[in-house]
């Protein structure tokens, strides 16, 4: 996988918390910095056409069961509530 190499400024007392935040889940400061970001902007999804459809074949191979979210999860999250109203509710 590519990276970047970029520069990050950050207070000298908020990089004393990541690195030991880091070293707590036993990874390096980079390693951290990426995770937590990552974890923060998200999964992007690509805007589908109203009339996409995923193929029969597809969903057989994706065929498991999963539990129910509760609302509370559905109101938390638009794009698993998204996905689940146009996958996975029956």
């Amino acid at each position: 996988m590519e990276r970047v190499q970029t520069i990050v400024r950050l207070r000298p007392e908020l990089l004393a918390r990541v690195k030991r935040a880091a070293k707590r889940e036993n990874r390096s400061v980079n390693s951290f910095l990426e995770h937590t970001i990552e974890k923060a902007v998200g999964l992007e999804f690509p805007k589908l056409p109203k009339d996409f459809k995923v193929s029969d074949e597809i969903l057989n191979l994706a065929c498991f069961d999963l539990p129910r979210p509760t609302q509370e999860e559905l109101d938390n999250d638009p794009k698993y509530a998204y996905l689940y109203e146009k996958y996975i509710k029956e």
